[in-house]
Parts: structure tokens; sequence; C-alpha cells
């Protein structure tokens, strides 16, 4: 049955640092196949925080440029939550960022603020669970934040994550209203496969890459196909995609298994995969007046996957 959430997402606001790390040298250094690295990651670079900012300073920015594009204010009065989607905390993780972004944002006491630790999946994952906070609490309007700089874990020197991950941050507005409602969702986990992703004993991201594409290839699939049925609409009824860019090879196999048009090239080309962010930084970009019925997939970090149908009804 589809949904009958009343929220929507109003705006989008977006950070990425301006450093860059071009990915070519990085192959030559890694003796990586250039081609391999075109048609396969399909990263050309990667996006890195400056020295001495932290996770909420992403947020603050990203929450800046937020404000700016609803006209130059978000005023904090009219706030009743505030969600961090983050695996990478300022400091040790307590308080938590989104308390800190709290502060920053001088947000009122009434306002409750809580952290998401989930990775890939944790923007879709996090519609759900701020719409569903909103529609318990009788709450209007939500900051729903992703800034997650897997900068802090990464290890330059393993070609297997370094050529890959970027830092950026998003600021979503979530309230009532019309023009892309959230829908109904399609979420699970495979737990007995979570150590595809992880830190290791010295705090170093580590990736089996294998295990993540297998993931990917035989669950997200399924996943788009159950999240359309839930939603009551077909693959012809979809104005555009906004799936989450792991790799170019995955979104390829992806597409190809679910039978919908696969992107020419990865849309997070020159700043890489930023986790939480991806999924909205596609969306930021899209024209609402055409791509009036969006199909969001966010997968990887847990082994987890969430699914959902934005989509503008005409009042």
């Amino acid at each position: 049955m589809a949904s009958n959430n009343p929220f929507a997402i109003r705006e989008i606001g977006t950070f990425i640092p301006e450093t860059r790390i071009d990915n070519g040298p990085r192959a030559e250094r890694f003796d990586y196949d250039p081609a391999s690295l075109r048609d396969k990651i399909g990263i050309a670079a990667t996006s890195r925080m400056d020295a001495g900012q932290e996770t909420s300073d992403l947020c603050v920015a990203a929450c800046a440029d937020l404000a700016e594009r609803l006209g130059g204010s978000l005023d904090p009065e009219t706030l009743d939550l505030v969600v961090v989607v983050t695996q990478h905390p300022d400091g040790f993780g307590l308080p938590h960022t989104s308390a800190i972004l709290h502060a920053k944002l001088g947000l009122p006491d009434s306002c409750f603020a809580f952290d998401i630790s989930l990775g890939c999946s944790g923007y879709v994952a996090a519609l759900a669970t701020v719409s569903g906070h909103l529609m318990a609490t009788g709450g209007r309007r939500a900051l729903l934040v992703t800034a997650d700089p897997y900068s802090k874990s990464l290890s330059e020197e393993d070609k297997n994550t370094a050529m890959i991950f970027g830092d950026a941050a998003t600021a979503t507005l979530i309230e009532p209203g019309d023009s892309w409602r959230i829908g109904a969702f399609d979420c699970g986990t495979r737990g007995s496969k979570a150590e595809a992703l992880q830190r290791d004993a010295d705090g170093t991201l580590r990736m089996n890459g294998r295990a993540v594409f297998d993931f990917c290839a035989m669950m997200v699939p399924k996943s788009l196909k159950r999240a359309l049925e839930a939603n009551e609409v077909s693959a012809e009824d979809i104005d555009a995609y906004a799936l989450h860019p792991g790799s170019k090879f995955i979104v390829d196999t992806v597409c190809k298994r679910a039978r919908i048009p696969a992107p020419e090239g990865l849309s997070c080309a020159q700043y890489g995969n930023t986790v939480s962010s991806s999924i909205p930084l596609i969306l930021s970009g899209l024209d609402r007046s055409s791509a009036r019925t969006v199909l969001a997939s966010g997968f990887g970090v847990g082994l987890s996957w969430a699914t959902t149908v934005l989509k503008t009804h005409t009042p």
C-alpha cells in the first residue's frame, strides 16, 4: 500500500570542500589500470575537508547553503528536530554531533537532536525516521543533515578506499508538502556480511570490494522492485533515479539487473562517494519540474539498503 506520509523534501543545501585529490597520479602510484579507474570506479578525484575542520563544521556549511536557497534565512524557532547522519562524529563521539550542531545553529531547547550511525543507506533510512518522528510527536519541520568525512578513517595508501571516498555534507528541510513527498520504504540489513566494510584495530577503513559488489548486485535490484510495488508505481512512472554511487561498476550492474537506464557516468566523478551525502547531492541537482517522481536507494555499509519513492502530488 502506498504511503500516506504528509512530509516532503522542501529544499536541500550542500557543501563540498574545495580540496581535491586527483585519482590519476594515485592510479599510477598504485599501478592501477587507468581504464578500470574510468570504467569500474568512475571517480576522477575525491574531496577532502581542510585540516582543523570537524564534522559539525561541514554540517554548518551545508545548513548555510540551505538557508541561502530558502531565500537567505532559516528561522531556528520553527524547527522541531535536527538529525545528523554520520559514522564519523566530532571528537570522540560524545556529545553527539547533532547536539553540537544544535548549539552552533542556535536552535531552541524545544528542538530535539539525535545522530543516526548509518553510512550509504543512511539518508533514505533517515527520511523514514525523521518523518516518523514528526508524525509521532506532532512536529512540523526538521533538518536532516548528512556529513560523513571518511577521510578521518582512510589510509591514503589503500587503493581499495582512497580513490573512492570523498568528504561532503548536505542539509535537507523536511516539512508537510506536495513536492517530493516521502513515500513507502523497503529497507534491510545483511549483518552477516558486515565485516566487508569496517574499521580495523587502528581505526583504518578496510573494504572487501568483491563482497560489497556481490551484496549490491544481489539485493538492490530486488529492493528497487519492492519499493516500486509498495508505492504503487511502475518503472515507467519514474522520471529520475538517485542511486548511491558506490562505484560505476556497481551502479551499472544494479541498473542492468533492475532493467532501468544506467547513467553515462557518476554524478560524483569529481568529488567521490560521499556515503550518506551521496543521494541528497544527486537530488539537489535534479529539476523538480521534470523529475516529479524519483526512485532513491542507498546501499552499502552494514551491509544494508534503504529505498523509497519521492513523488510530487497534485493538490
